[in-house]
């Protein structure tokens, strides 16, 4: 398969689970390591920049259909996120890549056996 067709796949396949809203850039992520052989620190920026278009196309939607609670989660959580995303990423660029790698790793397999242990139904039906 060719690179281009590979990309091509791996964005489709991202560009659906963001508007999911669960996350594709984290399959963008293990692609451009693993696949492409980027480095970590040059794939979370690559998943940085992916993140704007593909978050703005979905954040439409989701806004129109009222899955979007502005005053209860989404100021307080931008507000925060913001200050942490600077302050992280700064941190990030003052690691070695091969740590960063690890601790990515180690926060996949926990949100994975989270994910994994969770019961019952939650958020909107």
């Amino acid at each position: 398969m060719s690179v281009f067709l590979t990309a091509l796949l791996v964005g489709a396949a991202t560009g659906v689970l963001s508007g999911f809203g669960i996350g594709g850039g984290t399959l963008l992520i293990l692609y451009l390591t693993f696949l492409a052989g980027f480095d970590q620190t040059s794939a979370q920026g690559v998943n940085l920049l992916y993140f704007l278009p593909t978050s703005a196309a979905a954040l439409v939607l989701h806004f129109k259909n009222g899955y979007v609670p502005l005053k209860q989660a989404v100021l307080p959580g931008a507000v925060c996120g913001c200050v942490t995303a600077a302050l992280t990423a700064w941190l990030a660029g003052g690691l070695d890549a091969a740590l960063l790698r690890k601790l990515f790793g180690a926060y996949l397999l926990v949100v994975g056996v989270v994910e994994l242990c969770r019961t019952g139904r939650q958020g909107r039906d």
